[in-house]
């Protein structure tokens, strides 16, 4: 059954609004605590488990999906959420919602703001942390349960996650979830059923949209850096550097750190002190960590800088992947269509499962559980979600507190 299909089975439902959109991700984008694998399991509770906007197969394809294209994987899982509820302005009011609270707060650190600081404000930061362990664990445990039912996708899933713990880097992700299909084309081949022809990602997005979007993607890599030279333009050189960044980086996240920093202290720009004292200030805000850019944007040392500076650097490093995103839509429906495809795309899920069990152990549980107590609060957050099923602001607000009162009690 397709995602369209699936989903409209599971509980009816007319066409959502770019405001309803924009309203649930700008929840969602002040509260997504933890990265890009924890944005997703706050995705999948939102949008899976709670709105029923899509189902397990659906979310798992989309993040399958958005692993293989550059770009920040999570913005892209939530852009295409938006765009399959609203249509292209669902799609904007996602990125928009997701985006703007995390770009505002560093463009106020910009200016001046400061970090949180002494045993309150790092109890408050270690508290989030272990936040994101147990809405992680919630990611893995509930696709787990769908999307490896049987003994060969748990396999698959396993194999991954032994994989991805000896090396995480993008390229052994993108290899895992080839892998992954690959032994889903030999492991996990089922009798077609009824509906099975159908495309499983029905998007608004037209071949004609996806080729225009692939050469427009293409176009500005190459074309950038000939019109900066051809120019001599401050403003195209910034909007370049992150482009450029936002274009060659797979997974996102912390992944993009090394490309940035080349692209704005290399030239002189920034020094490394400023990049660094803002690397610190994103791990304080929710949302993407490719809000960063807005940051350096905003003190980059020619002009545009500023306000300016930061909206050209930040649309700049998102632009790529989504037009990849969109670019890849509709021939993804294509390929889905077919039987060897679905069976691949198990083995991916699965492996999807595996990538999730392994980033739960790192990087998100080593950064936070380091002694009993945080594991306890780690669990008690991952109860509230599982059992009781908590909202994960409340989750976010016992996380935060119980980190203070662990800060004050160690101080």
């Amino acid at each position: 059954m397709t995602i369209a299909a699936r989903s409209a089975a599971t509980k009816d439902r007319q066409p959502g609004s770019p405001l309803e959109v924009l309203l649930i991700f700008l929840k969602l984008g002040v509260t997504c605590f933890g990265g890009p694998i924890a944005h997703l399991g706050y995705f999948r509770e939102e949008f899976v488990v709670r709105r029923q906007w899509l189902d397990e197969q659906a979310y798992a394809d989309l993040v399958a999906l958005c692993q293989f294209l550059p770009g920040p994987a999570s913005s892209q899982v939530g852009f295409s959420i938006g765009l399959l509820r609203a249509g292209y302005l669902g799609g904007i009011a996602a990125w928009t919602g997701f985006t703007l609270p995390s770009a505002i707060a560093l463009v106020l650190f910009a200016f001046g703001s400061s970090l949180l600081q002494g045993a309150v404000g790092g109890g408050v930061l270690h508290g989030l942390k272990l936040v994101a362990v147990a809405i992680v664990a919630q990611a893995v445990w509930g696709m787990a349960q769908i999307l490896c039912p049987d003994r060969a996708r748990a396999s698959i899933a396993v194999t991954a996650a032994v994989i991805l713990s000896f090396s995480a880097s993008s390229a052994a992700q993108i290899a895992t979830i080839v892998m992954g299909g690959a032994a889903g084309l030999w492991l996990c081949r089922v009798e077609p059923q009824a509906g099975d022809g159908e495309g499983r990602l029905s998007t608004p997005v037209s071949r004609r949209a996806g080729l225009s979007a692939i050469i427009l993607f293409f176009l500005l890599l190459g074309g950038l850096p000939i019109l900066e030279k051809l120019g001599h333009s401050q403003a195209v050189a910034l909007f370049d550097a992150f482009y450029r960044s936002g274009a060659l980086v797979f997974g996102g996240g912390h992944v993009v750190l090394p490309l940035l920093r080349e692209a704005v202290v290399a030239p002189g720009w920034i020094s490394d002190n400023v990049f660094l004292a803002g690397y610190g200030a994103a791990q304080a805000v929710p949302g993407p960590l490719f809000t960063f850019a807005a940051y350096l944007g905003a003190v980059a040392g020619p002009s545009p800088n500023g306000i300016a500076g930061a909206a050209l650097s930040l649309i700049a490093i998102f632009l790529p992947g989504l037009l990849a995103l969109i670019g890849v839509l509709p021939f993804w429906e294509i390929f889905q269509r077919r039987a060897g495809a679905q069976a691949a795309m198990r083995g991916i899920n699965a492996a999807v499962v595996g990538l999730l069990g392994a980033a739960l152990y790192s990087p998100v549980w080593v950064s936070a559980v380091a002694t009993r107590a945080d594991f306890a609060l780690a669990l008690v957050g991952f109860v509230l979600l599982t059992a009781w099923r908590a909202p994960p602001l409340l989750v976010v607000a016992v996380g935060a507190l119980g980190g203070v009162a662990l800060a004050l009690s160690a101080s």
